[in-house]
């Protein structure tokens, strides 16, 4: 439902919604799509999946992106850049799995030099990652984290070969959303 009303609002295009990508699939595949959950919040799938006995594990980890680690990457997708989030969202984590957050990720922005708009300066790619707190996914705020955590994060994530800073974004969403593409 999220998607739906992010979608509806203008907020952000959707890779979930077929419509926004301009596929029919009646027309396309022969088929209707059926979505009996689709107005179903995270929360509530996450009911849903209690009633049927799927495992916590499962049905209560962090959300992860649709389109997967390449959501993450600000920039163009490369092997190296793949590579470099998968390490950095394991640390993170790892770090962050105590904190009882909704949902936490690392984020490689993209390096450059001075004056480029929207990218870091610095002698390695540079990471940036993001700590939220929500229920329902459709609105979320930063989780507030002891300096010892969010240093030892940084401590981790910067010993990462290619990596050289690690920023801890607190913008909420709205404005923001979570994914940074």
């Amino acid at each position: 439902m999220t998607d739906i009303e992010e979608t509806v609002a203008g907020v952000k295009r959707q890779h979930n919604i077929l419509a926004q990508l301009g596929i029919d699939p009646q027309e396309a595949y022969g088929y209707t799509v059926l979505e009996p959950l689709k107005t179903l919040r995270k929360d509530g799938v996450r009911r849903v999946a209690d009633l049927l006995g799927l495992p916590a594990e499962l049905t209560h980890r962090i959300p992860f992106p649709g389109p997967a680690l390449a959501a993450r990457i600000v920039g163009e997708v490369t092997p190296e850049r793949l590579n470099t989030v998968r390490e950095a969202t394991a640390i993170v984590e790892e770090e962050l799995a105590d904190t009882g957050a909704f949902q936490y990720l690392a984020v490689p922005a993209q390096r450059s030099g001075y004056g480029d708009p929207g990218k870091q300066a610095g002698i390695r790619p540079d990471h940036c990652g993001s700590l939220y707190e929500s229920v329902d996914a459709r609105t979320a705020s930063a989780t507030e984290l002891p300096w010892k955590k969010l240093n030892r994060l940084c401590e981790r994530i910067t010993q990462i070969p290619g990596v050289n800073r690690c920023l801890y974004d607190l913008t909420p969403k709205p404005p923001a959303t979570v994914e940074y593409i």
